[in-house]
């Protein structure tokens, strides 16, 4: 297949997973996590079901030199854990600003795995980003959770297409202010 999957994007480590690139690897087990319900519906983009061939565009996306997202991985593997645990990542906007999204497979749900990989990746703040914007679900009060206690604000409500729903989900939007 002859996939390039260089990328600038730094590795970010944390003391149980690294934020790192990610991988043609990756893909098995992201379509075995994205194609849970659970995971997909609490999305924006992924379908449900996860068509074929979705696994190679979220890597192709990942590794193209016009992405609009940077995709980290969260892998455990330096300390003994999975490879693949789930997905953080920024959109690119402008004046220093960047939204950032995160997904965690269920196996590593209310581990503070979420927590940590949003932590780490707003203290690296690879973008140099002035401020950060996040939203979730309202129905997914776990990771507005995650968002409060890394030091994200609610700062109102909003609506976003889910496509694994095909409806409009109601929204907390959030932010972060960085130095």
């Amino acid at each position: 297949m002859g996939l390039d999957l260089t990328n600038d994007l730094p590795v970010v480590e944390t003391e149980r997973f690294d934020l790192r690139p990610v991988r043609r690897s990756d893909m098995g087990l992201w379509e075995l996590y994205a194609s849970d319900k659970r995971v997909a519906t609490m999305t924006p983009t992924i379908p449900h079901p996860v068509p074929p061939g979705a696994a190679e565009a979220f890597v192709t996306r990942a590794a193209a030199p016009d992405r609009e997202w940077d995709i980290w991985a969260m892998d455990g593997t330096r300390a003994g854990g999975s490879e693949f645990m789930g997905v953080i990542k920024l959109m690119r906007l402008d004046r220093h600003q960047s939204e950032i999204r995160y997904w965690v497979a269920p196996a590593f749900w209310n581990t503070g795995l979420a927590s940590e990989a949003v932590r780490a990746l707003v203290d690296a703040n690879p973008l140099n980003n002035k401020t950060m914007f996040a939203s979730v679900f309202q129905d997914n009060p776990a990771s507005a959770k995650v968002l409060v206690n890394c030091g994200f604000e609610y700062i109102g409500d909003a609506e976003s297409y889910c496509v694994a729903r095909q409806s409009k989900v109601p929204t907390w939007t959030y932010l972060k202010k960085l130095s």
